[in-house]
């Protein structure tokens, strides 16, 4: 059999967390199909590509050390197709893609990338800065990422990510057309499995019957919903560690609680903004069209939607971020509750293993071991021994 790697490099918020998720999940049911995801945790692939391209990420990056050539090692000895996955590797330098494809081996190397119109996109990556403990405001965003310069470090993350054709030309430019392959993600409104069926697909899948319920999402916020968690971050960013906000802010606030208001407007663009990002994704399309990729969907996908209702989340009114304010309270209140109660169960079994402990001394025989301990501790020699003891019980 011959041997294929899938190497999906991005884009971000094109369903990427959904699709790793039922990867990881399904790992054993793809190995009986002689494919591979390797993966001993979720965020594996994540960790490798931090690793490949020496990405800061909250202190993650040491614990990434070594991540990708143990991912490439497992890919190499696999027999059949092995499929990689994650979005942040669409930021990857031309170096670091000849780096990444040398240490993959002889196998025929695919690259998958799945995009997502701008009309959409720039909107999501804003609300994506959010959850991260930003507190830019939209009009800044915006202004910064339609910056000719590209030089800030947000309108640079962005375009690294985000700017199709130069991803490709980075990653795909040593691939035959043929071997490299899009998925656009369909358009609003559209059936809720289509997205899944082009990754199917893409990527070999189906036909196989595998659990496609959701467990690791990436949802969206609605309008009022974004403002919020901006106004919170500047509060709460300069006295919350990095390693607190994530469980508290992005987890409980925004995806458990904020993000399930259906009712709320949703993020988009300005006219101004909307004419100028399908102008310049038309662009897009044309040169794509030219260079004969193999495409699951359509490209008009990539143009986006008509231009809708204009909600500008930086002149959100407090009487309308009174209502997800009030889910945010009622939701961090859960939290502490099961927090407090955990602490109380931690507080109980200390209790009762210090009890445990106490009833232990008052035995014959610990009275008589600690006599012996204590003789010992007198003599050179005798410390000696009890070394020896505690080295030999550590090693059992």
């Amino acid at each position: 059999m011959s041997r294929r790697v899938l190497l999906h490099v991005g884009c971000p918020k094109t369903g990427t967390s959904y699709l790793q998720d039922v990867l990881f999940r399904n790992q054993e049911v793809l190995r009986e199909h002689d494919i591979l995801y390797p993966a001993d945790r979720f965020d594996a692939h994540f960790l490798a590509a931090l690793d490949l391209m020496t990405l800061p990420w909250g202190g993650l990056e040491t614990e990434a050390v070594g991540a990708w050539d143990r991912l490439a090692a497992q890919v190499r000895e696999w027999h059949g197709t092995a499929i990689i996955s994650h979005e942040i590797f669409a930021r990857a330098t031309p170096t670091q893609v000849e780096r990444a494809l040398a240490s993959l081996g002889d196998a025929e190397v695919h690259l998958v990338l799945s995009v997502r119109d701008l009309v959409r996109q720039i909107p999501a990556e804003w609300q994506e800065n959010v959850k991260h403990r930003s507190h830019i405001t939209y009009a800044k965003f915006l202004e910064t990422i339609r910056d000719p310069g590209r030089d800030s470090k947000i309108g640079s993350w962005f375009w690294a990510v985000q700017e199709v054709p130069d991803i490709l030309d980075r990653w795909g430019s040593s691939l035959p057309a043929e071997r490299v392959h899009l998925v656009t993600v369909p358009p609003s409104g559209s059936d809720r499995g289509e997205l899944w069926r082009r990754f199917s697909h893409t990527f070999g899948l189906a036909g196989i019957e595998l659990d496609l319920t959701a467990e690791r999402e990436n949802p969206s916020l609605g309008v009022p919903e974004t403002s919020l968690l901006r106004t919170i971050n500047q509060r709460v960013t300069s006295i919350i560690a990095p390693p607190d906000y994530r469980p508290l802010v992005r987890e409980v606030l925004a995806h458990q609680t904020l993000s399930r208001s259906i009712d709320s407007a949703r993020l988009g663009l300005s006219p101004d903004d909307h004419a100028w990002a399908q102008d310049l994704s038309r662009g897009w399309v044309a040169v794509l069209e030219e260079r004969g990729y193999d495409v699951s969907g359509s490209l008009e996908d990539l143009v986006g939607p008509e231009p809708g209702t204009f909600a500008d989340p930086d002149t959100t009114t407090a009487e309308q971020l009174l209502p997800p304010a009030l889910d945010a309270i009622g939701a961090l209140l859960v939290e502490a509750a099961r927090l407090r109660d955990v602490e109380e169960r931690l507080h109980e079994e200390l209790r009762e293993a210090r009890e445990e402990r106490d009833r232990a001394r008052t035995t014959a025989t610990y009275r008589a071991r600690r006599k012996i301990v204590t003789t010992l501790e007198d003599s050179a020699a005798g410390r000696g021994t009890l070394d020896a003891y505690r080295r030999v019980r550590r090693r059992g």
